[in-house]
């Protein structure tokens, strides 16, 4: 195991291997909390999973094998990253928080195929990141992500140009449910139309709150989202189609036809010609509108323009 710190890596003795699987018995994480004074904070939304059913399914769910390069955010105490470690050709997990490498360099310290890189996963430069650690691999994504800032870190990963294969995440429930929402469909938003830009979405499985240590006040749920090589050839420019998405689910009571309006600050005469090139009605409302409809108004502005 190493920490990377600019060009200083630092080797982990590896006398202090810890035997396996026991980062989930409760009685083991609370002398690690009292031994290194350590405990959670609330404002990085540190919720460490404690069921040992989750970490090894979702490490195999989300591809993590021989020759395969996977990239974590947010390793906690390191139970999903040694699943990761396990069963991938590289784990590099990127933290936060400054107090967790003394703790991780005990964790995961039986694990030579393992780098902890400090720093901030919105900020730091992946696709340097990935160049550096995953030469010549295939680069999977796998994470128990933060609550507070699931939404913003997939977008992230999902609008750089990475050359990453998956994203498999824990979310929060509810967030699980918008995000793999299909086309047409209630539960679906402008994050869910994101996310059909660019991948392809699906629920693995749910995670009940006494799954995590502290237990949060809602359950979550593991999904995954796979990225083509190319996104197809009939996708509008991503400013012209997210522009039309936010419109649209800007007031999403109200039909399309005014919602568009509004948000684009065009007149219901221009807005009815959108609406024509998607062979949309005018009482449309955003959740019902497909994948390819979005496309087509998305495509229609932008020659508007």
């Amino acid at each position: 195991m190493h920490f990377s710190a600019g060009n200083d890596i630092l080797t982990v003795d590896f006398s202090l291997r810890r035997p396996p699987c026991t980062l989930t018995d409760p009685a083991v994480i609370k002398e690690l909390l009292q031994r290194h004074g350590f405990s959670f904070s609330r404002a990085l939304g540190q919720n460490f999973i404690i069921n040992p059913g989750v970490c090894p399914r979702m490490a195999e769910l989300g591809g993590a094998a021989p020759g395969v390069g996977v990239l974590e955010i947010g390793p906690g105490f390191g139970v999903l990253t040694a699943e990761l470690c396990r069963r991938a050709e590289k784990v590099v997990s990127i933290e936060l928080d400054d107090r967790l490498p003394p703790i991780l360099a005990e964790t995961l310290a039986e694990f030579r195929n393992v780098t902890i890189v400090p720093g901030d996963a919105m900020e730091l430069d992946l696709a340097a990141l990935i160049r550096e650690h995953f030469a010549g691999m295939p680069v999977v994504v796998c994470a128990n992500l933060p609550y507070y800032i699931t939404s913003p870190i997939i977008m992230r990963l999902l609008e750089q140009p990475l050359p990453i294969r998956a994203l498999t995440v824990m979310v929060q429930k509810e967030a699980a449910v918008r995000i793999t929402a299909a086309p047409g469909t209630r539960e679906c938003g402008a994050i869910s139309a994101a996310v059909w830009y660019y991948s392809t979405s699906q629920m693995l499985f749910s995670v009940s709150r006494g799954s995590f240590l502290p237990a949060p006040a809602v359950d979550s749920a593991v999904i995954r989202l796979d990225l083509p090589e190319e996104l197809p050839p009939d996708t509008p420019p991503k400013e012209d189609f997210f522009r039309v998405v936010r419109a649209g689910f800007g007031q999403r009571r109200k039909t399309l036809l005014n919602a568009l309006s509004a948000g684009l600050c065009m007149e219901k005469d221009g807005v009815r010609q959108l609406l024509a090139a998607a062979a949309l009605p005018e009482t449309t409302r955003a959740e019902q509108v497909t994948l390819a409809q979005w496309k087509a108004l998305a495509a229609a502005y932008g020659k508007m323009q």
